[in-house]
């Protein structure tokens, strides 16, 4: 979920010949493309989350069989839609992860750039909150029926901070060691975790919040309740990019140095 390429690529150079990132996206891919794959990724995501939810509240009464399903239709869903769309776009399908990769590379002419930035975020909200109308309509629901679910509790705000740091760290931890061909697995093995060990069931994901604002099933968020958790989604990102600073730079600059 940071550069395009870099999911399928093999062995990474050595650390000392690499810049952080350590892929951008090649300029031989359009930018339409590449704000179609964002779109239609997210918008498939969204529908995995949503879809997954209604289907489980209807075969079961159990919250936690609930949850259980959706989350891993989830794992399944986000993997499989990093592994397919990554090497077009990054596979960000989310504004966290967008920013996060702009900042990084801010001083790289290779790097994301704020046209980039401007394009993918849009086409993210977009194909979220498409994703969500697609899932009502697939279960002939209504198309938009704002959610009811509040989600405002501080400890719920805490859990998206904590999600969405994890969730940077992890996947410029992965650029940082070389490891990115990982991340299909590793990302979605981490949201899969998140939905258990987080008390928001890991949103970590600005556009997410806003697509599930436009369903009241199992997986929406009331529209009060968005606002606090973009909010502390992007804190999270923040949090997590010095998490990477303090824990992989030193790595980095050392071996540069040798």
């Amino acid at each position: 979920m940071v550069e395009a390429g870099s999911y399928a690529e093999a062995e990474p150079p050595p650390v000392s010949d690499r810049r952080f990132p350590p892929a951008v996206e090649p300029p031989a891919i359009p930018l339409l493309n590449r704000v179609a794959a964002e779109l239609v990724g997210t918008a498939a995501l969204v529908a995995v989350v949503v879809g997954s939810g209604v289907q489980a509240t209807g075969l079961s009464r159990d919250v936690g069989v609930q949850l259980l399903a959706n989350s891993l239709a989830t794992v399944f869903g986000l993997g499989v839609l990093i592994l397919l769309l990554g090497p077009v776009s990054g596979a960000h399908f989310n504004p966290v992860v967008t920013l996060a990769e702009w900042w990084t590379g801010r001083k790289d002419p290779k790097g994301l750039g704020p046209r980039e930035v401007a394009a993918y975020i849009p086409a993210q909200i977009v194909g979220a909150i498409g994703g969500a109308i697609l899932a009502d309509a697939m279960f002939g629901r209504a198309w938009v029926k704002w959610s009811t679910h509040d989600r405002s509790a501080g400890h719920l705000l805490l859990g998206e901070v904590v999600a969405t740091a994890g969730l940077v760290m992890l996947i410029f931890g992965l650029a940082k060691t070389g490891h990115l061909r990982f991340a299909p697995a590793a990302v979605a093995s981490y949201i899969g975790a998140a939905y258990w060990f987080t008390s928001s069931t890991s949103f970590a994901n600005p556009a997410v919040t806003i697509g599930r604002a436009f369903t009241d099933t199992f997986a929406g968020i009331a529209p009060s309740s968005v606002p606090g958790f973009i909010g502390m989604q992007l804190v999270g990102g923040a949090v997590g990019l010095l998490l990477v600073a303090l824990i992989f730079d030193r790595r980095r600059r050392a071996a540069a140095a040798t």
